[in-house]
């Protein structure tokens, strides 16, 4: 840039054609932008098939490709033994999600809404979040719960709450709250790999949740 400047000192005009020309050439191409949404779509995606341990469940996250589009083509990938369609029952699908991580499996549990994960606060507190400490560290549960999380216009109050500071003050959950993709992507990762041996807080369930306007993008 420097010799190109010096250039354009002695030659004058002719100069700027010139040195419009070698930036152009050397400029670098925009980066891609990932939404929030895809973001967390690859590292499902990325984890599913690094680790056969992992599945998804949740309401619509198979055939629909989720309420928000998140998991968009993972049934189409993986097939229904680990993408999952559960009924509209939060503490059915939470149990079960939380029963395969005792078994050795590690789900992500999807909420269509994190205001609906209070339909299965039981399987969230007292199941999965306590049972590595009541069991003297014998049994871990490697359990990722995630959905979309806070206000958004049109879905009314029901729909709008934040519960993230909520759940950060019961003991054994990890909460995750990241607004960008990059954030996002690696928390997501991070979480479902989750299960802290060796350390000494030991908690095994990571919650993940997303605020973006309620629609993950």
């Amino acid at each position: 840039m420097a010799a190109s400047v010096r250039c354009f000192l002695r030659s004058g005009k002719n100069a700027v054609s010139a040195l419009r020309r070698r930036e152009f050439h050397r400029s670098v191409p925009a980066a891609v932008q990932v939404t929030v949404r895809d973001a967390l779509n690859q590292a499902m995606d990325e984890e599913l098939e690094r680790d056969e341990r992992v599945f998804l469940m949740g309401e619509e996250v198979a055939q629909y490709d989720g309420a928000y589009k998140v998991s968009r083509g993972l049934w189409k990938k993986y097939g229904d033994k680990r993408v999952i369609d559960t009924p509209i029952s939060e503490m059915g699908f939470a149990g079960i999600a939380v029963g395969a991580a005792m078994a050795g499996l590690r789900p992500i549990c999807e909420f269509m809404t994190f205001n609906f994960s209070m339909q299965a606060i039981d399987q969230v507190i007292n199941s999965a979040a306590k049972t590595y400490y009541m069991s003297a560290g014998l049994q871990p549960v490697p359990i990722v719960f995630r959905g979309p999380n806070g206000a958004s216009a049109g879905v009314a109050a029901q729909h709008s709450q934040c519960f993230a500071a909520w759940y950060a003050h019961c003991p054994g959950l990890k909460v995750v709250s990241p607004w960008n993709s990059e954030d996002a992507k690696g928390l997501l990762k991070s979480a479902i790999r989750d299960d802290n041996p060796g350390e000494t807080d030991n908690q095994t369930v990571a919650l993940v949740t997303t605020i973006d306007n309620g629609n993950e993008h």
